[in-house]
């Protein structure tokens, strides 16, 4: 007799190991995605009312030297009304005022080399881009 309660009792204490199982399952994985959501990879979005000032050095040749009064164009992508317009001092460096942290486009143009443009994520308070000019290739006349 004692056999067969102890075969009906085995049944249920299964089934509470397999419960209390799921419930520490189901407690601890939010937990544990939490935890090691704080240890991505990807870098942190830059806060929307952080600014920064933008030195952009120019050079450009084999010699590296620097490309004095090219144009410096500073847009947004997402804003088309902002555009800053700004000219290489001749150390060939562009200093920006103010501008808000983000997904910026530099475009620059100066006379005699090919225009440059590529997209910039800015997320430091007063980061340095070094942008280097190529002669062109061939003669568009």
């Amino acid at each position: 007799m004692l056999r067969r309660d102890s075969a009906r009792r085995a049944p249920a204490a299964r089934v509470a190991v397999i419960w209390l199982a799921v419930f520490a399952a189901v407690a601890l994985v939010p937990a544990l995605a939490t935890a090691l959501a704080g240890q991505s990879d990807k870098p942190a979005k830059p806060d929307k009312n952080a600014t920064t000032r933008l030195r952009i050095e120019v050079t450009g040749g084999d010699a590296n030297k620097p490309v004095a009064d090219a144009s410096v164009y500073v847009r947004y992508p997402d804003d088309k009304k902002f555009e800053l317009d700004l000219k290489t001092n001749q150390e060939g460096i562009a200093r920006s005022p103010e501008i808000h942290q983000g997904k910026i486009l530099i475009q620059i143009v100066a006379p005699g080399w090919k225009t440059y443009g590529e997209y910039h994520d800015i997320s430091e308070a007063e980061p340095t881009i070094q942008v280097h000019l190529v002669k062109p290739t061939t003669h568009w006349y």
